[in-house]
């Protein structure tokens, strides 16, 4: 008899949370957050079909991400209301040195997950998982839940992407640094930013961060530098390519990286080669940073393509 479940290009699991981001002196907007869910929301917008897997409280701001996926096409089946926990919140305040965040989120459903909440059916039949470090930092459940679902999935053939998402606010670096280099080896693609890379690694240059991800099991690294563009390696490369960063002007910087890597799994789901993928992610995470907050600036796949377009004119 033939499965009925639904397939998906992309499954991701992890931590929502509602974003209070400071757009004036004591005026704040509100909008939504969190790694892998603003991961999501960038996918979706890039055409590719995607799954959410987590815990919301049964609030306010809980129904306001079901709302919110429903209206991105983001799929919540394997989403649970937790009846004795709160959805969490962070506020994001900015000055001329960078932005920064505040969290409320300890005893948040999300940090309640545990392995026995996973669609063991949904993971499977997907085609890639995305996971993060934050995830495995909020609580140690929802670090054996982020460890589980990496299992069911590689079991089924499944692609892995991970993302470190190092905030040393969560957990000390040794911890962190122990739970990462694990999950690296468990990973297809790998995804840090230059500087999360660089604490974890304790190297400074490229090739010698690049050398300490492959060391650690690595078969391919987006390595995230901002306006600096990325840097691409794959297992069999001698050399990482550096891939050019879309020029704009930018506000906000709030979540660039989870669109980033929404946009680059959406189009390795689409086909894309790493380095191709990488050049559009490039495009979509720098638009993404010309408005405010973690979701509401993230482009569609229109809008990214007319400004390659455009640039290509030029």
């Amino acid at each position: 008899m033939p499965d009925k479940r639904p397939h998906f290009d992309i499954v991701a699991l992890g931590e929502p949370m509602v974003e209070f981001n400071e757009t004036a002196p004591a005026q704040y907007r509100q909008g939504y957050g969190g790694d892998t869910a603003n991961f999501a929301v960038a996918a979706a917008r890039q055409g590719a079909n995607v799954a959410y897997c987590t815990r919301l409280g049964d609030d306010r701001f809980g129904r306001m991400f079901l709302q919110l996926w429903a209206q991105e096409g983001v799929d919540t089946s394997a989403v649970r209301i937790d009846a004795h926990a709160h959805t969490g919140v962070y506020f994001v305040s900015h000055d001329e040195q960078g932005h920064y965040f505040d969290y409320l989120r300890a005893g948040s459903a999300a940090s309640r997950m545990t392995p026995d909440f996973l669609d063991a059916g949904l993971l499977q039949h997907a085609r890639y998982l995305h996971v993060s470090g934050i995830s495995q930092a909020i609580s140690a459940t929802a670090s054996d839940t982020v460890s589980a679902a990496i299992a069911i999935a590689r079991a089924a053939g499944v692609t892995i992407t991970y993302d470190p998402n190092l905030r040393l606010r969560l957990w000390p670096l040794e911890q962190a640094r122990d739970t990462i280099q694990k999950t690296i080896a468990l990973a297809d693609v790998f995804l840090p930013s230059l500087d999360e890379a660089q604490t974890l690694s304790g190297e400074d240059d490229i090739p010698s961060v690049i050398a300490w991800c492959a060391q650690h099991g690595a078969k391919k690294v987006v390595l995230k530098c901002g306006a600096q563009g990325a840097w691409v390696w794959e297992q069999g490369q001698e050399k990482a390519r550096h891939v050019a960063a879309f020029k704009v002007e930018p506000v906000d910087a709030t979540g660039a990286g989870d669109c980033f890597d929404g946009a680059l799994v959406a189009r390795l789901a689409a086909g894309d080669n790493l380095l191709d993928a990488t050049r559009y992610a490039n495009v979509a995470a720098a638009i993404s940073t010309t408005g405010y907050g973690a979701v509401a600036p993230v482009p569609d796949q229109g809008k990214v393509l007319i400004h390659i377009v455009e640039t290509l004119l030029e």
